[in-house]
């Protein structure tokens, strides 16, 4: 069931929903597509009322979540859905940084976020909230895995009947990140693009509210916190250069306008900030797109092991590929293999243990940097927007088997001296 109007409080800065393409304006309902020339709609705001009653220290007196930026996101209540979402560490890259050569690189590590260890937790906190200041009693989603797990997770906090929908190929970890928290969970025999389309006819026919579609608009607005956490992080400061995966290309616009609204409203100065994107070759249509310098995406069918940003048909595609064009950055592609080693090089130099979406960010990140694309002197900040405890099918075989030994010195020993061994041996096929 759902309210056929939005609510509001009197202090919310959010004021309606706008098109991206006309300019047409709609009231705050479930709605994602405009009806004149179905363009994306998104969420407007009063920056004159968020310049006159945020400051750095109302926001500092917040709690350590991102409902600390609130009044940035297009919720009416005053005690929206907080499960701990947010604030996740801004690390100081060294080893990593000394082994690419870039002397200011920090990673954004959304691989601990809470409650499923995703940045997914931070949209759906937003959707979700806000499907309940709507009044549905049903949410649900189309998703590559993450999307699901903090769907069923913070319906079940929330109290909401929760039905979710997934590629019935997806990896084990994710399946059972879901099922966990007893949602109705639909695998389904397709890729994630046949999924979003069926949800769309479930949406119409049972009026569920549907995180990445109907409440879309809402939804999207929870990832600008990746941007106020890290300009708040950086000492109220702008980074130079961003590197993030690219899956429907949400994320990364969503990244851009939260760094603008700040400047916005004067928390923080203004600069450009070159933004650089992350696909695997095997489902890279925003890559071809801007490699091509096309202004338009043409679908394709995925087929990587980066499963979870795997759309064939990135519905905020060619708004990432105007966003890279115009701030100077790049969109990248890796192989498979590329992204296991992204994957194994961020867990040996940082230890952060990371999803196929965050090897494929190193993996682009270390090829723009020997390809001379980013600045040594740059603060960069690499995104990194899931955990690898999801993903471990995709790292075995590729990081070794365990030294079974007996429960003697002897036996330690002649493993050690092994592995020692061993350890030369690939330093000087390294080195070669």
């Amino acid at each position: 069931m759902q309210a056929t109007t939005g609510t509001q409080a009197a202090t919310a800065s959010f004021k309606n929903l706008k098109c991206k393409e006309c300019g047409a304006e709609y009231e705050l309902q479930a709605s994602h597509v405009c009806e004149l020339c179905f363009g994306p709609l998104e969420v407007k705001y009063d920056y004159s009322n968020l310049r006159n009653t945020v400051t750095r220290e109302t926001i500092q007196a917040g709690p350590n979540s991102i409902w600390r930026y609130r009044k940035f996101l297009p919720v009416a209540s005053e005690n929206p859905i907080d499960v701990g979402t947010g604030m996740t560490p801004l690390v100081r890259s060294h080893r990593l940084a000394r082994r690419l050569g870039l002397k200011k690189l920090y990673i954004k590590n959304d691989a601990v976020n809470m409650p499923t260890l995703s940045f997914k937790d931070r949209v759906v906190s937003v959707a979700l909230t806000r499907a309940k200041e709507l009044g549905f009693s049903t949410v649900s989603c189309a998703s590559t895995g993450n999307l699901a797990n903090s769907t069923a997770a913070i319906a079940a906090h929330a109290g909401l009947d929760c039905c979710v929908f997934i590629p019935a190929d997806l990896e084990a970890g994710k399946i059972l990140g879901s099922l966990i928290y007893s949602p109705t969970l639909m695998a389904v025999k397709g890729n994630y693009d046949q999924v979003n389309r069926l949800c769309s006819e479930v949406a119409n026919t049972h009026g569920w509210g549907f995180v990445n579609i109907n409440l879309r608009p809402y939804y999207s607005e929870g990832s600008k916190t990746l941007g106020f956490e890290v300009a708040e992080q950086l000492g109220w400061e702008l980074p130079d250069h961003i590197v993030a995966p690219l899956a429907s290309g949400s994320l990364f616009t969503k990244i851009y306008k939260g760094f603008n609204e700040f400047t916005e409203v004067g928390l923080v100065e203004g600069k450009n900030v070159r933004f650089s994107g992350a696909q695997a070759e095997g489902c890279s249509p925003i890559y071809e797109a801007f490699k091509e310098d096309r202004d338009f995406i043409k679908p394709v069918k995925p087929n990587t092991i980066a499963k979870s940003i795997a759309i064939g048909n990135p519905a905020d595609g060619i708004y990432a590929v105007e966003i890279a064009k115009k701030t100077g950055g790049n969109i990248e592609a890796v192989s498979d293999a590329e992204i296991i080693e992204g994957m194994k090089l961020l867990a040996e130099t940082e230890g952060i243990f990371t999803e196929t979406a965050g090897g494929t960010t190193i993996a682009v990140l270390k090829k723009l940097v020997e390809a001379g694309k980013i600045d040594p002197e740059e603060t960069t900040v690499a995104y990194i927007t899931g955990n690898g405890l999801k993903t471990q099918e995709a790292v075995q075989g590729y990081v070794g088997e365990p030294l079974t030994i007996d429960a003697k010195l002897d036996s330690f020993e002649q493993a050690l001296e092994r592995s020692r061994t061993l350890e030369r041996l690939e330093w000087q096929q390294v080195l070669v």
